[in-house]
């Protein structure tokens, strides 16, 4: 019989903290978008590419290679961001630790969003606003609770 390892009593639980700062929603809102933005670049870029070029690759694995490249162009923007107030290596380390978790729910959520809207990896202008809402909102709740309760950020 093994003994359950104790929690971190200093992290309050999902349910424990208080969803109601605006101040921390509105900062995790912009570190968000900021993300979206550096995630998007890559993510359709690469969507773009492939549907101009005509290459028939299977639509996985255009997504699986916009998806490394949408994490690939976040985490150089973020380090072009953080470099104003950091040295060059500093920024990279930073722009490096911040959460895969919330970037990859943006990326999966963007994808599947463009996959259920136009049938494959296909840009449109209407499946555009609704990739671009997925992205931002599946990860802002995760990026509310790390800002709050770990005191984490990407800015």
């Amino acid at each position: 019989m093994s003994e359950a390892t104790p929690q971190n009593s200093d992290v309050p639980s999902v349910f424990e903290l208080n969803w109601r700062c605006k101040h921390t929603w509105s900062k995790a809102s912009y570190n968000t978008l900021w993300c979206l933005v550096g995630c998007s670049i890559g993510d359709m870029g690469t969507i773009l590419y492939f549907q101009l070029s005509g290459i028939p690759w299977p639509t996985w694995a255009i997504m699986a290679l916009a998806i490394v490249n949408g994490l690939i162009t976040s985490i150089l923007l973020e380090t072009l961001i953080l470099v104003r107030q950091m040295p060059l290596k500093e920024a990279f380390k930073t722009a490096i630790g911040m959460s895969l978790i919330s970037m990859i729910a943006m990326e999966l959520a963007m994808n599947i969003v463009d996959v259920a809207v136009t049938g494959g990896a296909r840009l449109t202008l209407t499946v555009l606003p609704l990739m671009w809402l997925a992205g931002f909102l599946t990860p802002l709740p995760y990026n509310y609770w790390r800002l709050k309760a770990l005191g984490k950020a990407c800015h």
